[in-house]
């Protein structure tokens, strides 16, 4: 018995010798797209040590070459838009605008792949990474959506597409160092700064913000250093100049709070700054559903919080573009699409109404837009309750609703612990478009209530999970899926770490 123990060690240690003397190779040859590693980066004389203890910093030495050559190229096609759209007088205004996202799209992506560079917690990595790629996609899908793709796919001949590559390769070498190392968590600091530091808040947060956060339902709300109210009580009558004061008067540049708003909107709201935190605020774009997509809200913002919020929109109401966010005790009004996106986005003890569309339309409460299998990315509704909205419920007979369907080959949707009222059709999921993405898809459904909830007849796709193991729910929790137990703290939002 000793001898077989002591036969198993040397092998385990020879299989990891091999691993780590063939780490570049390997690597290159594991990714994606290898042709591509191996012209950037194979060609470079890269060793590494076959000490145990040199594996994390080795495959993080790797990892930040792969992330050097992914950089580059993105400040090259950041570059050819840039010079684009100097040199050309776009008469078509969709097409002016899709340029002018894609330069800032190419702008964030470069700032993601410095900061992953710069970090050594490997949940961030896997979250910027994630994030570059929704960028890259976001920036195709503006000229695709307007029928427009000659004119970026004439600007972009192999740029565009080696930089998608190359991301995809990034990111699978991210999740190469989590099967082979183990890394630690980093969960006190973030960004070069304490996340934790005076009552569970982070340093940054001002005593004020602290007691607007602490403030209990029925209690008062602290003094607001700006108050925007339409009927000319506060200090403004629009948003816009409130926001501009408050970036004159907040040493910090930032909002401490605008009191007692609703947001009615004509045209897409978008909120990028990290560590955003919004409470009892609602945000409505009033186009209609005859309007088709109408955005209340973007959010692209890393460890953003939205508490006690409202969105209300009929088509694509909430755009969870990227990175980390958490929604507690929201609603959200929507019929096609209406929760959509790339982020890694939470909604725990939210409720969801589903509205009536137009004449022959269905609802999709979800469209989940992962393009990438190693994205950390997916749309998890957790402790919520799905039901339809006072216009709906009259008619709800006649209008087919769904959880969900793929937007995007890697789509990924989970469902636990929530209340799913009758109007939610047997199938529980629609395609896209015929079997696009069926195989590749992730949606589960783990201890849903309701006369919604019964498994019994959803689809049969192969990427339909009906989860009955306890462990596989637990990576769709705020512990394992946001890494949530070292951010949220310091929101002063309530929330459950687990099932």
């Amino acid at each position: 018995m000793g001898n077989l123990v002591i036969a198993y060690i040397i092998l385990a240690f020879y299989s990891l010798f091999i691993i780590v003397h063939g780490t570049d190779k390997l690597s290159c040859n594991q990714t994606p797209y290898p042709t591509l590693c191996n012209h950037y980066i194979g060609t470079t004389n890269y060793s590494i040590s076959s000490s145990s203890s040199d594996v994390s910093s080795s495959y993080y030495s790797f990892h930040d070459m792969a992330l050097k050559v992914t950089m580059d190229q993105a400040i090259v096609a950041h570059k050819l838009v840039s010079s684009t759209m100097e040199s050309n007088d776009f008469k078509d205004k969709r097409a002016k605008s899709a340029w002018e996202d894609c330069l800032e799209l190419y702008e964030n992506t470069i700032y993601q792949l410095n900061r992953s560079m710069n970090s050594n917690n490997l949940n961030d990595r896997l979250t910027w990474q994630s994030a570059s790629i929704a960028n890259q996609q976001t920036c195709q899908n503006g000229f695709l959506d307007s029928n427009l793709s000659s004119h970026y796919l004439n600007y972009f001949p192999s740029i565009s597409s080696n930089l998608s590559k190359l991301l995809s390769n990034s990111l699978a070498i991210s999740n190469t160092l989590t099967s082979l190392t183990s890394l630690p968590k980093d969960p006190v600091v973030r960004r070069g700064r304490k996340l934790l530091s005076f009552n569970g808040f982070p340093e940054w947060l001002s005593p004020s913000d602290r007691r607007l956060l602490q403030a209990l339902p029925g209690t008062a709300a602290p003094k607001a250093d700006i108050v925007v109210a339409q009927d000319g009580s506060g200090n403004y009558k629009s948003v816009s100049e409130g926001v501009a004061a408050a970036g004159r008067v907040s040493k910090n540049g930032r909002v401490n709070y605008i009191n007692n708003v609703t947001l009615w909107l004509d045209f897409d709201s978008a909120v990028s700054s990290d560590g955003f935190i919004a409470r009892d605020l609602t945000i409505e774009n009033s186009a209609g559903p005859q309007k088709h997509q109408a955005v209340a809200l973007l959010s692209s913002s890393d460890h953003s919080v939205f508490y006690r919020c409202s969105f209300r929109g009929y088509q694509d109401t909430l755009y969870v573009l990227s990175q980390r966010q958490f929604y507690r005790d929201c609603d959200i009004y929507g019929t096609i699409d209406f929760i959509f996106g790339d982020a890694v986005a939470l909604f725990q003890n939210c409720n969801i109404f589903l509205r009536k569309p137009m004449s022959k339309q269905q609802n999709a409460v979800t469209a989940q837009g992962r393009t990438d299998p190693n994205e950390n990315t997916g749309i998890v509704i957790h402790n919520c309750r799905i039901m339809a909205a006072s216009d709906l419920k009259p008619v709800q007979g006649s209008v087919k609703c769904f959880l969900g369907r793929p937007w995007q080959k890697y789509s990924r949707t989970v469902v636990v612990k929530s209340s799913l009222d009758g109007l939610i059709q047997p199938a529980g999921w629609m395609p896209w478009a015929g079997s696009f993405a069926l195989n590749t898809l992730y949606y589960g459904e783990y201890m849903n209530i309701g006369a919604g909830a019964n498994t019994a007849g959803r689809v049969k796709w192969p990427g339909f999970h009906v989860i009955t193991n306890p462990t596989e729910a637990l990576k769709f929790t705020v512990a394992n899926f946001l890494d949530g137990g070292s951010w949220i703290p310091g929101t002063g939002v309530p929330f459950e770490t687990g099932l």
